[in-house]
């Protein structure tokens, strides 16, 4: 009996999505709600499961079609698979019936060629690329994302414990370098991201603010209270989630932060979910804490741990990226030093964290070191006014480097 296997319903408002990987060839044997093949829709990648176990049939999309849903994709048919492995062993051996020592010696050439090219058929390009810039062998990098696949991130640390070159790699970089260059096409999700930040860039008026920020007073309560936190809470403090209640404390104050443009209405939100933009293997993708004016520390925390983990994964769902009425960016983690965040439409505000540095400033005429920051609020001109953009990011200012306002609202 054959199965058909369709694009399943990919979420509200998502109608088509693009073969991003087949985890399956055919003639592989697949468990019931086993991956077979991964979707990336603009957002995040869906994984398509086995209706049921048997064998898998024939793959009717290719990678990079772009399938709608509903679409038949594939089929499973009936059995264990394992039948199919003797049977393409039992060929080589039929064409070739008295091997010469020398074929003999050559015949694990093919096979490993072979092994090569299927593993590189689950790599993104964005690993595939890695890989090629780094010379690293894919074949001895250990995965870490799901189902032990190879992540952009695994092939970074294969390449900082790469061994040095032998002697012979040195007389070989004497000689010119071949130069190359390779084509690869965009993701779903990077072609999005395109299209969403350049439309930010056309459709709203963007402007940006600065301050810095004494990160003495934050230092020293995580530095006091962690242990206990995390001993409690089970979770590490950081210092995402003192932004966090000091974002909201600002957009309690100045609502038009908080708010976006419709057409020629103006929505304000009584509640305050933050997009915390986290890097992932195929892009930056934005999952969503909601409440946040209602969570503790922990409770978003913990929130923003598990979006970390599923984004390394892949297993980011659409629930987790949907809504969103404003943004927490933080390239401090990658060592920025400033930047102008672009807003995540239909937002109209979004905060930049840079890294910390000590350096030297003035308090009570003296000159004194402090780990300081730079934090930027990139907003929507047409919406929110420059007082109201100075204001919003002088009270997140005031609230870290003051954390007791974050308990007494103030």
């Amino acid at each position: 009996m054959t199965t058909e296997v369709k694009v399943p319903v990919l979420g509200e408002s998502v109608a088509e999505a693009t073969i991003g990987q087949w985890l399956k060839q055919p003639g592989e044997a697949v468990a019931a709600d086993e991956p077979i093949a991964s979707l990336e829709t603009d957002k995040v990648a869906i994984d398509v499961m086995a209706p049921h176990a048997g064998v898998m049939g024939q793959q009717i999309a290719k990678e990079g079609d772009t399938v709608v849903v509903g679409a038949l994709i594939a089929t499973i048919e009936e059995g264990t698979g394992g039948a199919a492995a003797p049977k393409a062993a039992a060929a080589p051996a039929a064409a070739a019936p008295a091997p010469a020592p020398a074929a003999a010696a050559v015949a694990p050439a093919p096979a490993a060629s072979d092994e090569g090219s299927a593993g590189s058929s689950v790599l993104s390009p964005a690993v595939r690329r890695a890989i090629l810039e780094h010379g690293i062998d894919p074949a001895t990098i250990k995965g870490t994302g799901k189902d032990g696949r190879i992540t952009k991130d695994d092939v970074l640390e294969a390449a900082k414990n790469k061994p040095a070159s032998a002697p012979v790699a040195a007389s070989a970089a004497a000689a010119p370098a071949a130069r190359s260059e390779e084509r690869v096409k965009m993701t779903r999700l990077r072609q999005t991201i395109a299209k969403r930040l350049k439309s930010a860039q056309d459709n709203a008026a963007l402007l940006t603010t600065f301050n810095d920020v004494d990160m003495s007073a934050v230092i020293e309560a995580r530095e006091k209270y962690k242990d206990v936190f995390q001993k409690k809470h089970g979770i590490k403090l950081g210092f995402m989630s003192f932004f966090a209640k000091a974002s909201v404390l600002a957009l309690k104050d100045i609502p038009a932060v908080n708010a976006q443009i419709d057409g020629d209405q103006i929505v304000y939100h009584d509640y305050v979910d933050i997009s915390i933009a986290v890097s992932a293997p195929n892009g930056l993708v934005v999952p969503v804490v909601k409440d946040c004016d209602k969570l503790g520390f922990a409770g978003i925390e913990k929130a923003i741990a598990e979006f970390g983990k599923k984004a390394k994964e892949g297993t980011l769902t659409m629930a987790d990226m949907a809504g969103g009425t404003f943004t927490i960016s933080n390239g401090g983690v990658f060592g920025g030093l400033m930047s102008t965040p672009i807003i995540n439409p239909p937002q109209s505000a979004v905060l930049g964290l840079h890294r910390i540095e000590d350096r030297a400033v003035v308090r009570n005429g003296e000159i004194v070191i402090r780990p300081m920051m730079y934090i930027a609020l990139s907003y929507d001109h047409r919406l929110i006014d420059g007082r109201e953009a100075v204001t919003a990011l002088k009270t997140i200012k005031e609230a870290i480097e003051d954390p007791t306002r974050l308990l007494i609202d103030l």
